[in-house]
C-alpha cells in the first residue's frame, strides 16, 4: 500500500546523480545513518556558535543554568533573584553538563558563550533526525526512511530549534522516540510488520523516552503519546497492544526516573513549582493567548507550509494517497500521531511555530512511503504548488540581502552567493519535477535549504550586530580592565544583557541607576534613552562623578522598537 510499501523498481529518467547518492546512503543503516548526520550537520552548524543570545527564551534558560554553575544548587531553578519555574530542570542539567566539560577542556570564559549552551539541542535536533530514519522504519523501506530523516534535517523549523538553548529540539528527540516505540508495538499487533527488535528493549525505550520529555518540558510529551493511543484504541475497540508495552514494569521505571527531582524540588519550593509549572504556564496557554502568542485558529496550517520546508511542497501531492490508505494499520497511527494533536494546538489560543514540530516526523514518514510507492497525486493544480520551493527560496533570499543592506550597512556578498545557490536549488527542483521525479527534486529543495542556512545563519544573522545590543554593552563593560565589574540597566531589561554581563546586573530605572553608580568603582550604568533625563536629573541632584562611554544603538526584536543606550561609568571621588 501507499504508505507501507517496499522499495520498488523506479522508473522515469530519475537524475542519476542522486540516484547514485541515495544508493550509496541505503546500501546499510550504518551509512545512511552517517549521511543524516553529514546532512544534519551541514544543516544546524552554519553561525551556531556566531550567533549572540536571541532574547528572550533562550538567554533566560542559558542563565538559569549558568546560576547552577555558579552556585552549586542543581536542584532549584533560578533567574537571578525569582524562581524560573515553568519547565522542569532536564534541559538546565544538560547545559549544566556541557559547560562543565567545556571548563574542564580549558575553553575560556565557557560560562557566556552561549554556543556551548545550544549543544544539547544540537544534539537533540541530529538524534531526532537519525530517530526519525529510525521510526520511519516500521512504515517504509530503508530508501524512503532515509528521505523522511532528510526532511527532518533540512526543515526550517528544525533549523531554528537546533540553534537555540531550548527545550524544544531535546522535546522532539524523546516524543520521535516514544512514539516510535510505540508504532512499533502496535503494528507488531496488528501483524502488519515484524520487528527485529526485542519487546523488553522497544519498552523501555518508550518509557525511557517519555521520563526525558517529562523531564524537560513536563506532561507536554504525554499529550502526543496519549492522543495517538486513544484515537487508536478508539478506532480499533481495543487496547490489547498497549500490553506490548509493558506498562506495569515501564510506568514504575519512568516514575523511577523523574520523582527524584519531582519530590526535591516539591520540597525545595513548597509546591510553587507545580503551581508555576500547571496553572501559570500550561493552563494559561490553555485559557488566552499568553505573553502575546494568541493566534487564531488554522495558524499552524498556515505556518507548516513555511516551516517545513522542503518537505511540506510534497504534502498536498500525497494527501490523496494517504487518504486511501488511513484504514492500513501503518497509515493510521501515523495519522493519530499527527491529528488530535494538531486540533488541540490549533484550539488552544497560545500558539507558536515549535508547538507543533513533535508532529512533523510523521508528516516526513507519510511523504516519504507515498514517494517511494510513486502514489504521487498527478493533478496539475497540484503539482504546480512545486513552485513554492523556489517562490520561497526566492522571498527568502532577498530579505537576507536587505538585511544586509538595511540593518548591516553592507551588500554582504557571502549572502548573496548561499542565497544564490538555494535559489538555483529550488529553482530546478521544481522545473525538473516532471523529468526526475518527486525523490530528486526533494533532495534538491532540501540542499537549497541548506544553502539558504549558510546564507541566513552563517552570513547574514552574526553580522547584524544592530539585533544584538547587549553585546556592544557587555563588550564595553568587560574591555573597560576593570576587577569584578557590574552593571545596572535602566529602559532595556533584555535577559541576553544578564547573561552577558553577569548575573547580579540590576535591572532599574533612570534614577536607581545613578545611584547604583555613586556605589563604588567599576560600576556600569546602560541607559535607554527614555530614561536619560530621570538619569542626568538624579545624578546632578547627588553629586555623581562619572564618564561617558559609546551610544549602542540597534533594534530590540522583541519589542518591535529600535534602541539608542548611554553607557556610563562611575568614577572615583576627589
Amino acid at each position: 500500500m501507499a504508505v507501507i510499501a517496499e522499495l520498488k523498481a523506479r522508473k522515469g529518467s530519475l537524475n542519476w546523480g542522486i540516484a547514485a547518492l541515495m544508493g550509496f546512503a541505503t546500501v546499510s543503516h550504518l551509512r545512511a545513518v552517517v549521511v543524516l548526520a553529514a546532512i544534519s550537520l551541514a544543516s544546524f552548524l552554519p553561525g551556531f556558535f556566531e550567533i549572540p543570545p536571541v532574547d528572550r527564551d533562550e538567554p533566560r534558560f542559558a542563565q538559569a543554568s549558568k546560576q547552577m554553575i555558579e552556585t552549586g544548587d542543581y536542584i532549584d531553578i533560578r533567574f537571578q533573584d525569582e524562581t524560573r519555574y515553568k519547565k522542569p530542570v532536564g534541559i538546565y542539567w544538560l547545559q549544566v553538563a556541557t559547560v562543565k566539560i567545556a571548563e574542564a577542556a580549558g575553553v575560556p570564559r565557557a560560562r557566556t558563550r552561549v554556543g556551548l549552551y545550544r549543544i544539547p539541542s544540537l544534539i537533540g535536533a541530529i538524534g531526532a533526525v537519525l530517530l526519525t530514519y529510525w521510526a520511519a522504519l516500521a512504515f517504509v523501506s530503508r530508501r524512503a526512511a532515509l528521505m523522511a530523516g532528510a526532511m527532518m534535517a533540512t526543515s526550517i523549523l528544525l533549523g531554528v530549534e537546533a540553534r537555540l538553548a531550548t527545550t524544544d529540539a531535546m522535546l522532539l528527540l524523546s516524543a520521535v522516540a516514544a512514539l516510535g516505540a510505540m508504532a512499533r508495538a502496535y503494528l507488531v499487533e496488528q501483524g502488519d510488520r515484524a520487528t527485529g527488535l526485542s519487546p523488553l528493549v522497544n519498552a523501555a525505550i518508550f518509557w525511557s523516552a517519555i521520563a526525558v520529555g517529562i523531564l524537560i518540558k513536563g506532561p507536554v510529551i504525554l499529550m502526543f503519546v496519549g492522543f495517538a493511543a486513544i484515537v487508536l484504541v478508539a478506532a480499533d475497540r481495543s487496547a490489547d497492544w498497549l500490553l506490548r508495552l509493558k506498562p506495569m514494569v515501564g510506568v514504575p521505571w519512568a516514575l523511577a526516573l523523574v520523582m527524584p527531582w519531582f519530590l526535591a524540588i516539591l520540597f525545595r519550593s513548597g509546591g510553587n513549582f507545580f503551581s508555576d509549572a500547571l496553572g501559570q504556564d500550561m493552563l494559561a496557554k490553555v485559557t488566552g493567548g499568553q505573553e502575546t502568542h494568541g493566534m487564531p485558529p488554522g495558524y499552524y496550517f498556515v505556518a507548516f507550509w513555511e516551516t517545513f520546508f522542503p518537505g511540506a511542497m510534497l504534502a498536498g501531492l500525497a494527501a490523496p494517497a494517504v487518504w486511501r490508505a488511513r484504514t492500513e494499520p501503518g497509515c493510521k497511527i501515523l495519522l493519530a500521531w499527527i491529528v488530535p494533536s494538531w486540533i488541540a494546538f490549533e484550539l488552544v489560543p497560545t500558539k507558536l511555530p515549535h508547538y507543533v514540530l513533535p508532529l512533523y516526523p510523521a508528516f516526513a514518514i507519510l511523504i516519504a512511503g507515498v514517494i517511494d510507492s510513486h502514489a504521487l497525486s498527478h493533478h496539475r493544480w497540484l503539482v504546480r504548488g512545486t513552485i513554492w520551493w523556489f517562490i520561497l527560496m526566492m522571498v527568502v533570499a532577498l530579505s537576507l540581502i536587505a538585511l544586509q543592506i538595511v540593518v548591516g550597512q553592507r551588500l554582504g556578498l557571502l549572502t548573496w552567493s548561499f542565497g544564490a545557490a538555494a535559489v538555483i536549488f529550488s529553482l530546478f527542483a521544481w522545473l525538473l519535477y516532471r523529468v526526475d521525479g518527486a525523490e530528486a527534486s526533494l533532495m534538491r529543495a532540501a540542499a537549497a535549504s541548506i544553502m539558504l542556512s549558510f546564507a541566513a545563519y552563517g552570513a547574514t544573522i552574526p553580522g547584524l550586530r544592530g539585533l544584538f545590543p547587549s553585546v556592544g554593552l557587555a563588550n564595553y563593560m568587560h574591555g573597560a580592565n576593570c576587577i569584578d565589574p557590574v552593571a545596572a540597566t535602566a529602559g532595556f531589561h533584555e535577559p541576553s544583557l544578564v547573561f552577558l554581563a553577569g548575573t547580579n546586573t540590576n535591572l532599574s530605572v533612570g534614577s536607581s541607576a545613578a545611584d547604583f553608580l555613586l556605589g563604588g568603582p567599576c560600576r556600569f550604568a546602560f541607559v535607554e534613552s527614555r530614561q536619560e533625563r530621570a538619569f542626568v536629573q538624579r545624578a546632578d541632584a547627588i553629586g555623581l562623578r562619572y564618564t561617558t562611554g559609546p551610544r549602542i544603538e540597534g533594534f530590540n526584536i522583541n519589542s518591535g522598537q529600535t534602541v539608542n543606550i548611554a553607557t556610563y561609568r562611575s568614577e572615583r571621588g576627589p
